[in-house]
């Protein structure tokens, strides 16, 4: 009998659901970073001519889900559930955008692991046949985050050298019992557990995020019995440059070794040598927009056969931030593969 779940806190799926389809929709800097060509819809300004950041946000979601929903050949009706995540006070952007969808609706709040604990949700349901089709999204803006975790845009405040840049962007996935090849299956699920190393700094997401992820990897491999050499690429969410760093240092102390199997969405959604992010990138889009539009094309294209996802999240407010607290942290990881219709490994 295939077990369900592997060790402590990691989920196996059996009937492999598949990312049937996929949208993102970001803004101009995200357009033209590295990844500019790979993204479905590139806005010329942040604005999408709405009347307010959030409204802008709002409608960037919404645009993402609906081309994901189109591009699987259906509508919004034939969609079991939606799951979604964002950065804002109440989660007020997919509230909103679930409510001109209207699909049944599951808000979620990871901070920035949002992206990885909505897929994994929505497989979740699907595997267990509580849902035929599901779409996971998420959503973040650099006017919307910046208004809310730090100052207003048109305070012009300077920030220091080791924070990151909020993506301007919005990712949606169809997961469904598609049992054809050409998508890629989500075939596992490690939820994470939430960390605090005392780090107050609400620029320093990096330092924050990174021993979340650390320890997530850790359990992964010690729940499915996997290592490094299993993957062709572990991805973490948003430590950018900085949190980076820390990553691979961390893992050096554990004996694991990432060197030429390691990168960061954050480091690689920006140019730092010629864009103005700083450390790089950081907010729910981050590792949806690079996942979905640069990874699992390369999964469809036979460049990758396994990639672990692990997207990262600090769960902050401003206000435990002007209370003095510290910065709690999670991360959730994913395991996105080609596999054929028997559940053998591609290649």
């Amino acid at each position: 009998m295939h077990k369900r779940k592997l060790g402590a806190q990691t989920l196996a799926f059996q009937t492999l659901p598949r990312i049937a389809a996929a949208a993102t929709v970001v803004g101009p800097l995200e357009g033209e970073g590295p990844l500019g060509d790979c993204f479905d819809v590139v806005h010329p300004d942040q604005t999408l001519g709405q009347k307010s950041w959030e409204a802008s946000e709002r409608a960037m979601m919404k645009e993402a889900i609906n081309l994901a929903i189109s591009k699987a050949g259906l509508t919004s009706q034939e969609v079991d559930f939606m799951l979604a995540g964002d950065l804002l006070n109440q989660i007020i952007t997919c509230n909103f955008a679930a409510r001109d969808l209207g699909i049944p609706f599951l808000g979620l709040y990871g901070a920035c692991s949002s992206f990885a604990e909505s897929l994994g949700l929505a497989a979740t349901l699907v595997d267990g046949g509580y849902a035929t089709r599901a779409v996971a999204a998420v959503s973040s803006h650099y006017g919307t985050s910046e208004r809310q975790y730090r100052y207003p845009t048109e305070y012009g405040g300077q920030r220091p050298p080791y924070s990151q840049y909020t993506v301007t962007g919005s990712g949606a996935a169809l997961v469904a019992q598609a049992n054809d090849p050409k998508f890629p299956a989500i075939t596992h699920f490690t939820i994470g557990r939430v960390m605090d190393l005392g780090i107050k700094d609400p620029f320093d997401m990096g330092s924050a995020m990174a021993p979340a992820a650390m320890d997530t990897l850790q359990r992964h491999f010690l729940d499915t019995g996997r290592t490094v050499d299993d993957y062709d690429l572990i991805l973490t969410g948003d430590l950018a440059e900085v949190g980076r760093k820390i990553m691979l240092e961390l893992a050096e102390s554990a004996g694991v070794d990432l060197q030429g199997k390691y990168d960061d969405c954050g480091c690689r959604i920006y140019d730092r040598e010629r864009q103005p992010v700083f450390s790089g990138g950081s907010g729910c889009a981050c590792s949806a927009v690079v996942t979905l539009a640069s990874i699992c094309p390369q999964l469809l294209r036979g460049e990758l056969k396994r990639v672990l996802v692990i997207a990262t999240g600090a769960l902050l407010s401003p206000l435990t931030f002007q209370q003095g607290e510290s910065i709690p942290c999670i991360a959730h990881a994913l395991v996105l593969e080609q596999v054929t219709k028997g559940g053998v490994a591609l290649g």
